[in-house]
């Protein structure tokens, strides 16, 4: 009798341990995340069917605000011209099945990969620079939440380029193929909403600093020195600054755009707004660029539906 109670309690224990599709908590699946979507299986039985898994339409289409993971702030960004170089890892084979952020369910035998702040889905290609394979991914989960890792992948991703572990790579989003998907998941069928015609927020003229830069650093970043509305409305973060210019310049129709760098991101903001002027300029951001907008107030982030 006591083998079987023991057997019966250990079952028990095994299965609560496994179920890790029921936390929202970012840091609970081994630095992996999942929101709490509904679950959606992508299914392919063929690999030469492998392009229909990668361009299948998502649960959700879901890009996210600005969060923090163990007081590291990371903030989600569409971005088409998305090119960075770093430390990729492998995806655990033991989270096999389980919800990623989107709501789909991690197929470890697919080309699937995470991001901190990419849209999910999105579809990068991803090349071992220490041999030059690539493979194209299909990004649905956030993670990895390891400051050393831009990017993990599943296991038979990591296989096709000669990946045994930690490797440094190149993720470069594909513009077409993630726009596909994006729009197969939002329904490409959905009328486009007509353009509203959006009064720019005022531009306030302000002295014009250059940023805190460590010695030795160059860059002529630039923020107000002083801002006459409280809020500011984050369009997107780069890591080139060049980048990040090029937006900014393009930004200026809807108010006072500027670069501010902070550590080694160079962030586009559209600054000196007040509440009405914040609204307008998200709202014409999210219809008119399909942009996924940040709000701060007196430099703090807050929810940009919140005005």
């Amino acid at each position: 009798m006591k083998k079987i109670l023991s057997l019966a309690v250990l079952t028990a224990v095994l299965a609560a341990c496994t179920d890790l599709s029921t936390t929202s908590d970012t840091s609970g699946m081994n630095g992996y995340a999942a929101d709490g979507f509904g679950e959606e299986t992508l299914i392919t039985t063929d690999e030469s069917l492998n392009n229909t898994y990668l361009l299948a339409p998502a649960p959700k289409y879901y890009v996210g605000s600005a969060y923090k993971v163990e007081d590291v702030q990371y903030i989600p960004v569409e971005d088409l011209t998305y090119n960075q170089t770093g430390i990729a890892g492998i995806i655990p084979a033991e989270l096999n099945g389980t919800k990623t952020s989107n709501g789909e369910v991690f197929d470890m035998s697919q080309m699937v990969a995470t991001s901190k702040t990419l849209p999910l889905p999105t579809i990068a290609r991803v090349t071992n620079l220490d041999n030059g394979q690539s493979v194209v991914v299909r990004v649905n989960n956030r993670g990895p939440f390891v400051n050393t890792r831009i990017m993990d992948l599943s296991p038979a991703a990591a296989q096709k380029i000669g990946m045994n572990g930690q490797t440094k790579v190149q993720v470069q989003v594909m513009a077409n193929e993630s726009m596909a998907v994006k729009n197969a998941t939002i329904g490409a069928t959905t009328p486009a909403q007509q353009p509203v015609a959006q009064q720019p927020a005022p531009v306030v003229e302000t002295t014009v600093v250059t940023t805190t830069q460590a010695p030795g650093a160059t860059g002529t970043t630039t923020a107000p020195a002083a801002m006459s509305g409280e809020y500011s409305v984050q369009v997107a973060a780069f890591y080139a600054q060049d980048s990040a210019d090029s937006l900014a310049s393009r930004m200026m129709k809807y108010g006072n755009a500027v670069v501010v760098q902070e550590g080694d991101m160079y962030k586009v903001r559209i600054v000196n707004l007040n509440a009405t002027q914040a609204r307008s300029v998200i709202d014409a951001l999210r219809s008119n660029e399909g942009m996924a907008p940040g709000l701060l107030r007196n430099g703090r982030w807050i929810n940009a539906d919140s005005i």
